[in-house]
């Protein structure tokens, strides 16, 4: 019989449990469409080209993970991760191998998403100024939202600026094609479930975590080259299971072009990370009164192409919602915007593809989640977290995504954790 655990909510101070039972008959028709099992069962082949370690996900989003696995190139199977759930023609949160073929809606259209935290050397107990000082601080030293970027340059990203144009240069393309403002694009958050937090680990150390990737320029990039794709497939009178997964054949012009602007983004996307970063170290070294020591900085993607071997191939790797998880890799998982995160070490698992998760995943689509949740249940949610109380983030609400110990739980032979977050301050774009 199907089960779900009660749903995780935001932490409310030290000792709760952050469980509440979930009623309602919107709940009972969620709970009805939930293929839920207990964490030995989680590790599931679906069948010889699917292997699963969700132990919470949709049937739907099950159906789409075997489509993509159905494709003939795929070697030796597409892993899905324990946070995965429905996207653009491939699953957010799965790992997909490819032999001469790439599919771009299957590394997405953020390409090099991804997350950076630095730890600090101060601890909670040191932090004594009014924490909505800082929030906005930070607020106004970084561009929020789709659509909002900076007016100029800071000299720091004009550095990166003219090393990412020499790397366009060397791949034969121009960004302005794409973007005409791109420049002006680094060092911005965006919006959705992107962020920067101001998080405290188990032993009270300080760390500045944030989540966000190729802004603009590398969504027009990615949705350009499915355009592509899609042409081709017609051309070729290819007939696929979502016009999604359209890819493109390796030894192509389309797919070398595709690879030499993919592989540029995720250059933007990492420059973009640490030029936010930067920005927030400032503020709160100015915010606490003091120079602030990286005592480490940890940076992954979580969308994005590479080559790997796996079973004695050469493959194209995509991961789209998963990080790289290799033995001994640094990573970071981020729960919801009320909820843990964590800073990973990979275990370096052959059967998940040396991947892990990227964060807790969705149960609720957006529209479900405003549908279904009220400001008051994410200011009751967001209770001892500094952040900015408007409706615009209610689809953002914990409740809407998986608990994340759960999806822990589901990693834990993908990675081992070294620290556990939790927010204090978190500012996110409308």
């Amino acid at each position: 019989m199907a089960r779900v655990r009660p749903r995780r909510v935001a932490q409310r101070g030290p000792g709760h449990s952050g469980y509440e039972p979930v009623y309602g008959i919107a709940c009972a028709k969620r709970v009805a469409g939930l293929v839920r099992r207990t964490y030995r069962e989680a590790v599931n082949r679906v069948n010889d080209r699917l292997v699963n370690w969700a132990s919470i996900i949709e049937p739907a989003t099950l159906a789409q993970a075997e489509a993509t696995a159905s494709l003939p190139f795929i070697f030796p199977h597409v892993a899905l991760m324990p946070d995965a759930h429905l996207g653009k023609g491939a699953t957010v949160g799965s790992v997909i191998p490819t032999l001469g073929a790439i599919i771009p809606a299957a590394v997405g259209v953020d390409i090099g998403c991804g997350m950076a935290a630095v730890r600090t050397q101060f601890s909670r107990d040191e932090l004594e100024g009014d924490l909505s000082v800082l929030r906005e601080a930070i607020e106004n030293a970084v561009p929020l939202s789709a659509g909002a970027y900076n007016t100029a340059l800071t000299p720091s990203a004009q550095r990166r600026v003219e090393t990412l144009t020499k790397a366009a240069e060397k791949a034969g393309f121009d960004p302005v094609k794409y973007a005409g403002n791109w420049t002006l694009q680094l060092g911005s958050l965006g919006s959705g479930n992107h962020f920067i937090e101001v998080t405290v680990d188990e032993n009270g150390a300080v760390w500045l975590f944030l989540h966000s990737g190729s802004r603009g320029v590398g969504n027009r990039i990615a949705s350009h080259h499915i355009k592509v794709a899609q042409a081709a497939m017609k051309r070729w009178w290819i007939s696929l299971p979502d016009a999604d997964l359209a890819y493109l054949v390796e030894g192509t012009d389309e797919f070398w072009a595709y690879i030499r602007e993919l592989r540029w983004a995720q250059e933007f996307a990492l420059a973009n990370r640490d030029e936010m970063m930067d920005r927030v170290v400032a503020c709160f070294s100015e915010w606490v009164g003091g120079d602030v020591e990286e005592l480490e900085r940890v940076q992954c993607h979580h969308n994005y192409t590479t080559q790997e071997r796996h079973f004695g191939k050469d493959v194209w790797l995509s991961r789209k919602g998963a990080i790289d998880a290799s033995e001994g890799t640094p990573g970071l998982i981020p729960g919801s915007m009320g909820d843990a995160s964590y800073v990973v070490v990979g275990k370096g698992n052959k059967l998940a593809l040396d991947s892990s998760p990227h964060g807790a995943g969705r149960n609720y689509s957006r529209s479900a989640a405003r549908r279904n949740f009220t400001r008051d249940q994410l200011k009751e949610a967001m209770k001892g977290i500094e952040y900015r109380d408007t409706d615009a983030f209610i689809d953002e609400i914990p409740q809407a995504y998986k608990p994340i110990d759960v999806v822990m739980e589901d990693a834990a032979d993908l990675v081992e954790v070294r620290h556990t977050l939790r927010q204090i301050v978190n500012v996110k774009g409308d």
